[in-house]
């Protein structure tokens, strides 16, 4: 299991006190993942990726190859999503142009 960046998040910091306990009861709610619904859930996923809303609605409880991949999914969309640090375009040196 490999682990995930938390040393580039905030997300730990941002956690209620109370976490230990809406985790637990959580996933006494959700025994089996709620997207694969074949491997035991281990971890509590924000159903609304990037949001720092811990009701009970907001919150399902998956296995790890799931959230893994949710998160990856949704990463990446994050970065499509972000104006790219591409340089502007140069004129060809070779390209006459008309004055």
């Amino acid at each position: 299991m490999t682990a995930l960046p938390w040393h580039t998040s905030n997300r730990a910091a941002r956690l209620p006190r109370n976490w230990s306990v809406i985790r637990a009861r959580i996933l006494a709610r959700d025994p089996l993942c709620r997207i694969c619904a074949v491997r035991r859930s281990t971890q509590v996923d924000h159903i609304k990726a990037m949001t720092d809303d811990h009701r009970d609605t907001a919150l399902q409880g998956v296995c790890y190859p799931c959230h893994a991949q949710k998160s990856a999914f949704e990463g990446a969309a994050g970065r499509a999503r972000r104006p790219g640090r591409r340089r502007p375009e140069e004129q060809h040196p070779g390209r006459i142009s008309s004055r």
